[in-house]
């Protein structure tokens, strides 16, 4: 059997923050790609501003680096199991893995995640403990933590065999010792150990041409462009060639253009062979998982299984009385056309209209979705998002809903507290380890449902030192009652207008607020948050009735509690099902979904009688 001694596909894969586009920078510095006076960003592969932003990998990317005469083809995958379905699709058009360790963190939620995919698709695995030169590294540990995860997830022997090179890609140096003192000055060992280790692709370029599409890329000049791994023959430039689609028809197409990968560019190429990682446009409507192959030999590859939504949410048109004074795109049409074009790329999104103004747009979890609210709003839109909920499944006749394995990290004088509130949400405890540090991690299985919003109870409650992960598990019978959900009502603005010192003074005892004075407040915007279960109409408009007599308190500075500002995700955890967050490109508010007071309180009467 003939291979391709001249390329290694490789897959990069960690949980988050344990350093995969930083260990991809190193990668490509190090491979003499860029020249001496080119400037090079940090996590260059993040090229999403809130990749950057947030120091996530949101979308796969490949790239590749030149080591002596093998071309390694690397793929930096997100961390995050939202994007799981980046991940599972990647592992097909690779045949071994760098899986990266943080050497204190040692294995989480998603390096479970990802190794398990890893492993179904029998790639060939190389461990990096990464962050060696911490202070309190542990990197045999974490092997041994490695070792006892291959053996949970069923590796085979092979795998099991795995080699451990210890790295600070931060640094770029790299070492087969676990010493941080032993660590050489540049990343040779790693290099070496990857074209040792991960096979070389089959060199079948003389058979019938078989390309399966992985990932998606748009762009305005080209259309769609189908990114993928020629697994047999060879791609031309010019030469017709059949789609063979997932619903079982065949178009034909012209290859119009084709890129290879080096460094962070695509390269304008003639033609790809077996073991070629490639980007092909000259056909609209391709999509992942479908086969490329002559039109006189049309064989298709196994199709690639997308994992389903978990989460839904409602997104409509913005209708409260600010509507379209902030954005630059306020209408029905304007918010499909671009719930479309994502359509195009993310193959995770679903989007059904359910009138002329809304729609259910599902997703892989709670931060599937907020960036793509959040790119929305950057790009100038303007619409209401209703609470995240969970997307259920009938299995043989019974209700299921998602559950989520949850790693929390924790000071040991907040576990009580944390174990109570993971109690309340139904959660399941599968582990508790002390380490001796001050430190304990629990392990529990909870409903998802039960965990939107945890992450701001989790905080207060651990005081912000409590280190949260979660990644999707498995559909379990549907547990029954109310999980999780807000223990406080709110307090809402009973009028328009702008909110005063004042105002916010006469209702700061009621709760905590979440406006600052001259803030614009229109009625039934939230404004706060009340100290009992029951919500509250407020008006913080209030202005000062003014007299001719001196207050005998005139010359003290009057001083308000600084109000509590929500991010996104956190006024998206925080609404209940009757409320919505507004977002715009300039603000992000919460209103209920019926402003006025009195049908609100008729629409609670019914509910409550129904």
């Amino acid at each position: 059997m003939k291979l391709r001694e001249d390329i290694r596909n490789i897959a990069i894969i960690a949980h988050v923050d344990h350093g995969k586009t930083t260990m991809v920078d190193s990668l490509l510095k190090q491979s003499g790609i860029f020249r001496a006076n080119e400037h090079v960003e940090e996590r260059a592969m993040d090229s999403n501003d809130i990749e950057r932003e947030r120091g996530i990998t949101i979308l796969a990317k490949n790239t590749a680096v030149q080591y002596k005469d093998v071309k390694i083809n690397i793929l930096d995958t997100p961390g995050h199991a939202d994007f799981s379905g980046e991940v599972e699709r990647i592992m097909k058009l690779v045949d071994g893995v760098l899986l990266i360790v943080d050497s204190y963190e040692g294995v989480m939620p998603q390096t479970r995640f990802v190794l398990k995919k890893a492993l179904e698709q029998n790639v060939t695995p190389i461990v990096v403990v990464n962050k060696i030169d911490k202070e309190a590294a542990r990197p045999e540990e974490v092997v041994d933590e490695v070792l006892d995860l291959f053996i949970e997830l069923d590796a085979t022997d092979e795998q099991l065999d795995f080699p451990v090179v210890y790295a600070s890609a931060m640094n770029g140096t790299a070492s087969l010792d676990p010493d941080p003192a032993n660590q050489d000055e540049n990343m040779q060992v790693l290099f070496e150990t990857i074209l040792e280790r991960i096979p070389a692709p089959i060199d079948n370029r003389d058979e019938p041409l078989q390309m399966q599409v992985a990932l998606l890329d748009y762009n305005d000049f080209v259309g769609r462009i189908g990114i993928g791994r020629v697994f047999r023959g060879t791609m031309r430039v010019g030469e017709s060639v059949s789609l063979m689609k997932l619903d079982g028809t065949v178009k034909n197409f012209r290859v119009t253009k084709l890129f290879g990968f080096l460094g962070l560019k695509r390269v304008e190429i003639e033609e790809a062979y077996a073991g070629d990682l490639v980007a092909v446009s000259g056909m609209e409507d391709i999509n992942v998982g479908e086969t490329i192959t002559p039109t006189d030999h049309q064989e298709a590859l196994p199709a690639l299984r997308i994992d389903e939504p978990t989460l839904k949410m409602t997104f409509r048109v913005n209708n409260s009385p600010f509507s379209g004074k902030e954005g630059k795109w306020v209408t029905a049409r304007k918010i499909e056309e671009r719930l479309n074009t994502e359509l195009q790329t993310d193959v995770s999104l679903r989007v059904e209209s359910i009138d002329a103004d809304s729609w259910i747009v599902s997703g892989r979890g709670e931060l599937h979705l907020s960036i793509l609210i959040e790119n929305m709003r950057r790009e100038g839109y303007e619409l209401q998002v209703s609470k995240p909920q969970v997307i259920l499944k009938e299995i043989d006749g019974k209700l299921h809903e998602p559950f989520e394995r949850v790693v929390i990290d924790t000071p040991e004088d907040t576990v009580g507290s944390v174990i109570e509130s993971l109690g309340r949400r139904k959660g399941e405890m599968i582990d508790m380890i002390n380490n001796g540090k001050g430190q304990v991690r629990l392990i529990y299985l909870v409903p998802s449902r039960g965990l939107i919003g945890y992450n701001t109870e989790l905080m207060s409650l651990t005081k912000g030192f409590g280190i949260y992960n979660h990644s999707f598990e498995k559909y379990m019978p549907k547990l029954s009652g109310t999980v999780g959900g807000r223990l406080r009502g709110v307090l809402v603005s009973v009028e328009n207008g702008t909110a005063t010192t004042y105002g916010i003074m006469q209702v700061e005892d009621r709760g905590t607020i979440f406006v600052e004075p001259g803030t614009e407040v229109y009625a039934g915007m939230i404004v706060g948050e009340h100290n009992r279960e029951n919500d509250l109409t407020v008006n913080i408009c209030k202005t000062k009735h003014q007299t001719n007599v001196r207050s005998a308190t005139k010359d003290q500075t009057t001083v308000i509690k600084k109000p509590r500002i929500f991010t996104l995700e956190e006024a998206l955890q925080y609404i209940d099902d009757d409320e919505y967050v507004e977002v715009t490109p300039e603000s992000i508010r919460m209103r209920k979904q019926i402003l006025d007071k009195n049908q609100r309180e008729k629409a609670a009467k019914k509910k409550k009688n129904a």
